[in-house]
């Protein structure tokens, strides 16, 4: 059994892990395997915001961010998702993925010029739709990704090199942190404050240390007719409920914004994939939301139940990555955006 921290990021600990040395998790998961040359990767959301169905221009703007993809600096990967906010807007998010920061700085000056920067706002705001930024560019000692099966990597695995063996740093409270490798010798603890900076229609957040993200999947695509309604059933509206809770109430508990969102296929419609996005002051909110709110015991709860219910014959596909971020890894700016009442 592996270590989720690959060997070349391996170092004296000064912070221990949660569970002893012979621990022995009781299914399987696995990690994403980057080279040893990547030291950094880039994370990069790219959204519109609309009230109802995207408008043309909406429609537009979003082809021309996935055509700006094929230029020769663009990402290595990317996918798109959709979800209702807090304030009853659609939402389109594009995410990208580089494992090569200087090709992300080389290709990032035009498309944030023409997504929340001068060449949009000199078009004037009459075109319907805001648009936001939310960048992290962590290296690779500061995220964590999982995986319940291997075959199909998703978000910022699809870059990785390989995967890995069956690891041991899981199915306990702690394995998420005990997988980013800075946690052998760093309590990653927030430090600073956010503030927001306004120039007319735009708001750059400006950041504070250890922001945490968290991106988890849920692929029901594989999934026959039993298992499927199990899913549908039992655990998604259990899962939505936590969203939704993450969403209108997190800031009581230090989630900062959630997204619950539904893939989108490639040809344009609802792909069998959802994920939640959800931003933290802190990887130790985030855990506390985990192992002890009521939300998320329930969302456990039924996963257990599920997952027990059908062992090793389970076709449903799960992973997550989790990032913790400098303030000098993160860029958030918004333009013509309705932020969300609290």
């Amino acid at each position: 059994m592996e270590s989720a921290i690959p060997q070349h990021l391996v170092t004296a600990r000064t912070r221990h892990r949660r569970v002893p040395d012979d621990y022995a998790p009781p299914y399987p998961s696995f990690v994403a395997r980057h080279k040893p040359s990547v030291q950094r990767v880039v994370m990069a959301y790219f959204g519109i915001q609309t009230q109802g169905a995207p408008l043309p221009a909406a429609e537009q703007a979003i082809a021309g961010i996935t055509s700006a993809f094929a230029a020769g600096d663009g990402p290595a990967h990317w996918d798109q998702a959709r979800y209702i906010d807090e304030a009853g807007f659609t939402n389109v998010v594009t995410v990208a993925y580089w494992n090569d920061r200087k090709k992300f700085d080389d290709w990032f000056p035009a498309a944030r010029d023409s997504w929340t920067g001068a060449q949009r706002a000199q078009g004037g705001f009459g075109d319907g739709f805001g648009t936001f930024i939310e960048v992290l560019y962590p290296s690779v000692e500061g995220y964590e990704t999982l995986f319940s099966s291997l075959g199909r990597p998703e978000g910022v695995a699809v870059l990785a090199d390989d995967m890995s063996g069956e690891v041991q740093e899981h199915a306990y409270w702690g394995g998420m942190r005990d997988r980013i490798p800075k946690s052998q010798t760093n309590e990653m603890a927030p430090a600073g404050a956010a503030r927001a900076v306004r120039d007319g229609a735009r708001i750059q957040v400006i950041p504070h240390d250890n922001v945490c993200l968290i991106r988890s999947g849920q692929d029901w695509g594989d999934t026959e007719t039993a298992e499927r309604k199990m899913y549908l059933e039992d655990v998604e509206p259990v899962l939505r409920e936590g969203m939704d809770f993450l969403r209108d109430s997190g800031r009581s508990i230090g989630c900062y914004a959630n997204r619950y969102m539904t893939v989108v296929s490639a040809d344009g419609g609802q792909a069998e994939k959802s994920y939640g996005m959800s931003w933290w002051k802190s990887l130790a909110a985030l855990e506390r939301w985990a192992e002890s709110h009521p939300t998320h015991v329930r969302i456990f709860g039924a996963a257990m139940k599920y997952l027990s219910t059908l062992g090793p014959a389970a076709k449903l596909r799960l992973y997550h990555e989790v990032t913790v971020a400098r303030a000098d890894e993160q860029f958030f700016e918004y333009l013509n955006w309705t932020a969300p009442r609290k």
